[in-house]
């Protein structure tokens, strides 16, 4: 079996749509700088109340989810040995790789005392009874084997007596043996992470509503995790191939599909059978605000399922279309447990800042800029790709 060869987008970098998206990046910046020159409380809307607003819930909690598209891929290629989709690896990975890096970002923006980051990382200070230590703790060990698993496509890239001239060839040589070692732990780490960020929930007790607040949160944030992931790769996928002309890769996502579908049908089960089994399944009928967001939230799952089970999986428009309620479902599931569906008490209420939106709209903004940085100058995508049986769009 020869090697997967990938190869450059190619193409302008700087385009119109990277001009706009560097506005924003601009104006992101400024507000940035004003945080940190005068505060927190210039920029934020966050109180005691809502300690963690817009910046941590989508640029950690959804965005990380976000990112797990390479998590799911080398799931599946690596562990479930499933070589046919290999040529989804590389960009899945570079997906995740700026998903996490740039939540990490995000939670340097938030921190209060940001000064103090690094005693995160001092033996003295270390928690280990804080859940949220662990989160951190796993997110940026995380982010650096992500770094690590990317680094083949830079060292491709160099011409050959560069790399013999600074002996990277003999750290090529050392990433294609012992590769294996980080592909475990990219496994690893993001199912420890992501099932804490649900149990970083159960601290908030009654002030969460019981249709999310179950001692399932940890298992429920890692399977509807994995289904993002997925439903990243496809999207990815899809915008790709439409906006630069690829061949369709719609036969191989349709066969992927299943394993979201799968995914999705474990998570909808547990779910309506926990909420039914502790007695609150009148909740999600009451016709209230949770009751209302529990069957959004479920309506947004089972459009997928469904979609991803039938025939027109295989069609590249309806693939687009249950990628996209997938990580809809996804996101408002997260959005909720962490903020929709939390009433702290005391009369706090919270609606995010004009900058806390424009922040997170800049860093959304950097993310694409480097795709697309990363698409044309590194060897990302797949030079070719063999199809599986199925019906192409």
């Amino acid at each position: 079996m020869t090697a997967l060869a990938h190869r450059p987008l190619g193409g302008r970098v700087v385009t119109k749509p990277f001009l706009i998206l560097g506005l924003f990046l601009l104006i992101a910046a400024f507000f940035i700088l004003r945080r940190f020159v005068f505060g927190m409380g210039d920029v934020s809307h966050m109180n005691n109340g809502y300690p963690l607003g817009t910046w941590v819930i989508l640029d950690v909690v959804i965005g990380t989810a976000f990112g797990c598209g390479g998590f799911a891929m080398a799931l599946v290629i690596y562990i479930f040995n499933k070589k046919e989709y290999h040529p989804l690896m590389r960009p899945a990975l570079l997906g995740g790789l700026f998903g996490y890096t740039l939540a990490g970002l995000a939670v340097m923006i938030d921190l209060g005392r940001y000064w103090n980051a690094f005693n995160l990382l001092m033996p003295w200070h270390m928690n280990f009874n804080a859940v949220i230590f662990e989160v951190a703790l796993c997110v940026m060990a995380y982010i650096t084997v992500l770094w690590i698993e990317f680094s083949p496509a830079f060292l491709e890239r160099m011409k050959p007596d560069v790399k013999q001239r600074y002996r990277l060839d003999r750290v090529h040589a050392f990433l294609k043996r012992y590769m294996y070692v980080f592909i475990a732990l990219g496994v690893l780490l993001p199912m420890m992470h992501q099932s804490s960020l649900g149990t970083v929930l159960l601290i908030l007790g009654y002030k969460l509503s019981p249709l999310w607040n179950t001692l399932w949160l940890p298992f429920l944030f890692v399977t509807s995790a994995l289904a993002m992931g997925f439903g990243v790769v496809m999207m990815e996928a899809t915008i790709v191939q439409r906006a630069f002309k690829r061949p369709s890769e719609a036969a191989l996502l349709g066969s992927l599909s299943r394993f979201a579908a799968g995914l999705l049908a474990v998570f909808l089960v547990v779910r309506w059978v926990d909420v039914a089994y502790r007695g609150h399944l009148g909740l999600a009928f009451a016709g209230d605000w949770n009751g209302n967001l529990f069957l959004i939230e479920t309506a947004l799952f089972l459009v997928p399922l469904v979609i991803f089970l039938s025939r027109h999986r295989f069609t590249q428009r309806w693939q687009f279309l249950g990628a996209i309620c997938l990580l809809a479902g996804g996101s408002l599931y997260r959005f909720s447990a962490y903020m929709l569906a939390v009433r702290p008490g005391n009369g706090w209420t919270y609606f995010p800042s004009a900058p806390e939106l424009l922040i997170t709209v800049g860093i959304i903004g950097l993310e694409i800029m480097l795709f697309l940085l990363f698409f044309k100058t590194l060897p990302v995508l797949a030079d070719h790709t063999a199809e599986p049986h199925g019906r192409p769009s």
